[in-house]
């Protein structure tokens, strides 16, 4: 034994914690989406976002919009003004003019409701108000900031209500999605510790936490989606940028596990050598579990405290044979 380099180990209990390692792939956080769309039908006279990519803080002016829905309710809100003017106060009229002043201050006020109803800015309708004067086109600030990741409409095209002006992306926070094959799902779960490491940021590791596993399982590649949730406040992660993901992924607490370098796997079956109390060395059949760079686990053949033949497995094997 001393000739051929034989050492002992003891099987233990202890859990054999692993890495894995995963490719993943940035994509944009679905829940930071928003479609932007008129409600009403009109004309783009101009676009003020005019390219797929840009910045968009929300408030900012994002398309001046002719329509004669809008027109028609600015003219409807002149004309009840108008009226409430006629009719003055009510005070001198009687109950008959009282009603008829408060008539038309609903008038007034549902005139300027339904313009809200369509997203039409506050300032417009003060100014409608202001001024007597009906404006011809609406400027539409956008409702939410991002990045522009779609824009199907140009200048001067018609819309109508519902169609998509821009698809807006908040990327203050992106998803990492990696691909976990089918027996590696066990040891993940929500909340585990992910580094990521990206081609694109060499040098540099970004700390997150799985924060979904997806349900199904692709039936072609055998794997599963997690979603990793990272910060990209400075913009830096670009989706469509590829990664690596290392979880660190805890065994199981009730498996024996011992040096990897004591398993011998020979074809179909996988054997330790196990000294007994006389010194002998005798061979017994395990069964594999999981495994780290250094130790793996042994889920049936040997107990917990058994000596085992740490190196040289090998060669004892051939020396019994």
């Amino acid at each position: 034994a001393r000739r051929i380099g034989v050492t002992y180990a003891v099987a233990t209990d202890e859990p054999v914690s692993r890495e894995l390692r995963v490719v993943g792939e940035l994509a944009v956080d679905e829940t930071r989406q928003r479609v932007v769309a008129l409600k009403v039908d009109g004309f783009v006279e101009r676009l003020f976002v005019d390219f797929t990519g840009r910045a968009v803080r929300a408030g900012e002016p994002m398309a001046a919009v002719y329509s004669p829905m809008l027109v028609s309710a600015q003219e409807e809100l002149l004309l009840a003004h108008r009226l409430a003017r006629g009719v003055g106060t009510g005070d001198a009229a009687g109950p008959a003019g009282a009603e008829a002043a408060r008539d038309a201050r609903g008038l007034i006020e549902s005139a300027r409701r339904r313009l809200r109803l369509w997203d039409v800015p506050e300032a417009t309708i003060r100014r409608v108000e202001a001024t007597g004067e009906v404006q011809r086109t609406v400027t539409f600030p956008a409702p939410a900031s991002g990045v522009v990741v779609e824009k199907p409409v140009v200048a001067g095209q018609q819309v109508m209500a519902g169609t998509p002006l821009l698809r807006l992306a908040d990327l203050s926070v992106v998803w990492l999605e990696g691909e976990v094959f089918e027996q590696d799902l066990p040891a993940v779960r929500v909340g585990q510790g992910v580094d990521a490491e990206f081609r694109a940021l060499p040098g540099e590791t970004f700390k997150g936490r799985v924060a979904y596993v997806y349900p199904t399982l692709d039936p072609e590649t055998r794997t599963a989606r997690v979603r990793v949730a990272l910060p990209n406040r400075e913009g830096r992660l670009r989706p469509g940028m590829y990664a690596t993901l290392r979880l660190q992924a805890a065994g199981r607490a009730d498996v024996v596990s011992v040096p990897r370098s004591a398993v011998l796997t020979t074809g179909d079956r996988s054997l330790v050598f196990v000294r007994r109390a006389d010194g002998k060395l005798e061979p017994h059949l395990v069964v594999l579990g999981a495994a780290s760079d250094d130790r793996i686990e042994i889920l049936r053949g040997i107990a917990a405290g058994d000596t085992v033949v740490a190196s040289a497995t090998f060669l004892v094997d051939a020396e019994s044979n």
